[in-house]
Order: structure tokens, then C-alpha cells, then sequence
């Protein structure tokens, strides 16, 4: 890249910048999230309220194991984006296998056991907090849901694998077009299995409502499938691995292994950490409130509620995976000046947006909500999850800005490699106040219902984007290094030399976003023997 000028960095559009990395991401995010509420809205629709619940449940409760792994995956991102913006982008393709095999070893010696003792975690998690259980009939849905989202927790892996590979090589497309193929491919299949599991009798049925579920599990599962593969194609693809030797580099190698899950078990620990809370929130506390009714309308409110905080906050996360990969290329070229005023940026794109999504929940909370209600619904059944879900709507409101902060701030943090500090603040922070206050609100506040552990983890977010803010303006991130002067020499297997990739700044020229200048080659200051 020939070089450039200090001041056309500065005349260049930040906000041009941000947006080329950060709109896939955040489209990708968007079709995640969609794949995500279409399959908690078929439920609500074709089937039950029950299955929409049991279905959320039986989510959660699967993703804690496998949310460990994807937030320590996520460094994945940073070492590629700082090689990428070292000069050295083929360094990258190693980190993305570690990630592939580490995934794949959890997978098989945690997930698949966790499975099969799904039913019992959940029952000896609301035994263990005092609880009231859900019926039957919800327990073993909820069970059936998560077993199989768990059997195809091998593709989510994969795909977030090489997800941050291409985010930090700044080709968040091909994420994109992965997410929205598999989001269409689960649509079609979730809807033929559902209506195929209706047909066999009528969903009042219980055996039958479980039947449409597993239909409904089974339709994701082939939209993971999708969403893995085509990444795994490019990656593999002739054209990578002769610029990046993609195929050179699959063997296991334990120091890139380890260099993941050195800066990468902080993240790891704080977004299943989150999880688990999140699961105790909505499977224990919100549930407990449908003990002895005759029907499943606090959990149903819950989820509802859920899967429109996910098309709010996950279009802010696809913001935080871009601030990760430019903060990342920012340092890796030697440009913390500009980190800061990227940040603030997402920051403003991210709160303007989630700032529009409170007012959505406080103007049109009853549209949001009566969108999920089926005309089977019985009546006194669907105006008590309309006034659950109306409330809890409105606490969701009151911290859309500071989840907005507070999500932006966390990617800015990664890309630095700035992650224990982070993990902490949330570790102490969500098991004080979603779990430590949600069961307050459940055992001395129980005249607010459900309302009360909402209100806890209200308290949570706002804590949490504070202290984030805190550290990120403190500055110590300025002195985190990750990558050596010969990062990726020493590994086992080595870095292959590919001829078609010198490994020099001109290497960036094929990735879009920052325009970082390069060093002028400077002249040699000893003298030229052939001048004397």
C-alpha cells in the first residue's frame, strides 16, 4: 500500500469506515436474531404459548456450555485483524484451526454428555434456587429443544470459528451470506416439520405439541448446517489457501491453541457466565411465577419480551464484532490514536439505534406483544400474557442505551485484548444482581411478580456499562500487546511461505475498512561502497 499522509486518515469518513465492516456484521447479526424469533414465533403460532416458552428454555439452557466457547472464541477475531493489520494476514488461517479443534473437542467430551443429563440440570438448577417447577408436559419439551440444539452445537462452533476469521480479515460478507442462507434454510425446514408434526393431530395434544417442536429444533439444526458450511467452502476454497495456505495450516497446533485461550477464557467465562445467569433468570425465577396456573403466561411474557431484546441488542453486537476488528487492525498497525475515535463512533451508532427500539417498546408495546399471540390463545390466557409482556417491555426500555454502551465498549476492549478485567466486572456484577437480586425480588418482593427479577436485571446493565466505560477511559488497554515482532514464527507446523502472498502491507489493499498508512520505505543511511 503506497504511503499515506497523516491527515488524509483523518479527512477520510470514519463513519465510511465503520460502515463497510460493520453493516454485514450487523446484517448477519440481524439474520441470526430473526432465525432466532421466527422459530420462538412459529412456536407461538403454530403450536402453543407452551412451546414458545419451553423452546426459550430449553435454548438458554444449551447455549451456557457452548456460550463459554464462542466468547472465547471470539479472540479469534483480534489475532487476525492484528496480523491483518501488521502486514502479516496469513498468520490468521492458524488461529481460525485452533479455534475449529478446540471447538470440536469440547463438542465431543462436554456437549454431547451434557445432553444426555440435559433433564436433570434443569431440575436440579430450580431445586437447587428454591423454586417452583414447570409442568411436565414443559420440562420434557424444553428437554427435547435443547438435546437436539446441543447434537448441533458442532456446527454453531465451526461457523462462529471461521465467522471471526473472515470479520478480522475484514470480510464480514461472506458472514452474512452464510447467516442469511442459513436462516432461510431453517425457516422452510422448521415450517414443512411443524406442519408435517400438525398434521399427525391436533397440537392440544401433548404429544403432539412435542412432536412440532423437535420439528422446530430440527429446522435450526439445518440452518446451522448451512450456516457452517459455506464459510468452511471459502475457507478451504484454492484462492485462500494459495494467498493464506488455509489447507497448509490444519494441523493441531497447541500454541495457537493456547494463545486463544490465554486472552480468550476471560471472554469465554463472561458471556457463559451471562448465559447461566440469564438462564437462572428466565428458566427459574420468571418460570416459577406459572406454578399452580392453569396456564404458562410469565414465561411466555418472558420470551416474548426475549426475542425482541434480540433483534435490539443483536444488531449492536454486529457493531461490537466490527469495533473488534478495526480496534484490532487499528493496533496491529500501530495506530492506538485512532481507537478512540472509532469507538465513540460505534458507540453513537449503537446507542442511536437501541435508543429507536425503546421508543418502539414504549409506544407499540401492544403491537410487539399481540404479534405473538395466537386467535387460539384462550381469551383470559392472552390478555395476561398482553399485560406481562407490556411491563416487562417497558423495564427493557429503560436500558437499551446503556446495553448499547455497554456491548460497543466490550468489542472495543477485545480487539485491544484487554478481556480479564471485563470478565470479572461481569462475573461479580451478574451474580450479584440478576441472580442475588432476582432471587430477592422472587422470595421478598413477590407482590411485583415477574416484574421483580426484571427489575434486578435492569440494575444489571446499567452497572455493567459503567464499569466498562470506566476501564475503556482509563486507558490501560494502550498497554496490552498480544502479538510479538515474530508472532506465528515459532508454532508448531510453522507458517507456510506462500509465493502469491509476500506478506507485506500490500496484503491490505484486498481488505476493505481502515485506510491505515503504511511506512515509506526509508533509504539506507550507510554509504554505497560503489560510490568510492
Amino acid at each position: 500500500m503506497p504511503h499515506l499522509p497523516e491527515s488524509h486518515v483523518e479527512e477520510r469518513s470514519p463513519l465510511r469506515e465503520m460502515a463497510t465492516v460493520a453493516a454485514p456484521a450487523v446484517i448477519g447479526m440481524v439474520s441470526f436474531s430473526l432465525m432466532q424469533f421466527v422459530d420462538r414465533l412459529l412456536c407461538a403460532k403454530l403450536i402453543n404459548p407452551e412451546a414458545l416458552a419451553a423452546a426459550g428454555n430449553g435454548g438458554i439452557a444449551s447455549w451456557v456450555p457452548g456460550a463459554i466457547m464462542m466468547g472465547t472464541l471470539g479472540v479469534i477475531n483480534t489475532y487476525v485483524s492484528q496480523n491483518l493489520g501488521a502486514g502479516k494476514p496469513e498468520r490468521g488461517a492458524a488461529y481460525a484451526w485452533a479455534g475449529l479443534w478446540i471447538g470440536a473437542a469440547v463438542w465431543l467430551v462436554f456437549l454431547l454428555p451434557y445432553a444426555w443429563l440435559f433433564p436433570s440440570v434443569f431440575a436440579a438448577m430450580r431445586d437447587t434456587l428454591g423454586l417452583d417447577a414447570v409442568s411436565p408436559h414443559v420440562h420434557n419439551m424444553e428437554s427435547d429443544y435443547g438435546r437436539i440444539m446441543l447434537l448441533g452445537m458442532i456446527f454453531t462452533l465451526t461457523a462462529r470459528s471461521l465467522g471471526h476469521y473472515f470479520y478480522g480479515m475484514h470480510k464480514p460478507k461472506v458472514v452474512m451470506f452464510a447467516t442469511i442462507a442459513g436462516n432461510i434454510v431453517n425457516i422452510g425446514a422448521s415450517v414443512i416439520f411443524m406442519l408435517w408434526a400438525k398434521s399427525m393431530g391436533p397440537v392440544t395434544d401433548p404429544d403432539i405439541a412435542r412432536l412440532a417442536l423437535r420439528g422446530a429444533a430440527f429446522g435450526t439444526l439445518l440452518g446451522l448446517m448451512v450456516e457452517a458450511a459455506i464459510p468452511a467452502i471459502l475457507f478451504l476454497s484454492r484462492s485462500y489457501n494459495d494467498r493464506f495456505g488455509t489447507r497448509a495450516q490444519w494441523r493441531p497446533s497447541f500454541s495457537h491453541m493456547r494463545d486463544i485461550l490465554r486472552i480468550g477464557w476471560p471472554g469465554g467465562i463472561m458471556f457463559g457466565n451471562e448465559m447461566v445467569c440469564w438462564w437462572i433468570f428466565m428458566g427459574g425465577f420468571v418460570a416459577s411465577f406459572d406454578h399452580g396456573s392453569a396456564y404458562t403466561t410469565h414465561g411466555t411474557a418472558g420470551w416474548i419480551t426475549h426475542q425482541y431484546l434480540m433483534l435490539s441488542f443483536m444488531p449492536a453486537v454486529g457493531i461490537s464484532i466490527a469495533t473488534t476488528a478495526i480496534v484490532g487492525k487499528c493496533i496491529g498497525a500501530g495506530r492506538q490514536d485512532l481507537v478512540p475515535k472509532r469507538t465513540w463512533l460505534a458507540v453513537r451508532l449503537t446507542m442511536t439505534y437501541m435508543g429507536i427500539c425503546a421508543l418502539c417498546f414504549v409506544l407499540l408495546g401492544k403491537q410487539l406483544v399481540g404479534f405473538f399471540i395466537s386467535p387460539e390463545v384462550p381469551p383470559e390466557q392472552a390478555q395476561e400474557i398482553l399485560r406481562l409482556a407490556r411491563v416487562m417491555l417497558l423495564c427493557a426500555a429503560t436500558f437499551q442505551l446503556f446495553d448499547g454502551l455497554a456491548i460497543t465498549l466490550s468489542g472495543a476492549l477485545r480487539g485491544a485484548g484487554d478481556t480479564v478485567w471485563p470478565g470479572i466486572a461481569t462475573i461479580v456484577l451478574s451474580w450479584t444482581l440478576i441472580v442475588g437480586g432476582g432471587w430477592l425480588m422472587v422470595n421478598y418482593a413477590p407482590q411485583l411478580e415477574s416484574f421483580g427479577p426484571w427489575i434486578a436485571a435492569s440494575a444489571y446493565i446499567v452497572a455493567l456499562s459503567f464499569m466498562l466505560l470506566f476501564r475503556f477511559r482509563k486507558g490501560h488497554w494502550k498497554n496490552i500487546k498480544i502479538l510479538s515482532p515474530l508472532a506465528g514464527e515459532g508454532h508448531e507446523g510453522g507458517i507456510p511461505a506462500l509465493a502469491s502472498n509476500p506478506g507485506g502491507p500490500a496484503e491490505l489493499s484486498m481488505a476493505p475498512g481502515l485506510d491505515i498508512p503504511q511506512p515509506e520505505p526509508q533509504p539506507d543511511p550507510r554509504p554505497d561502497p560503489a560510490r568510492n
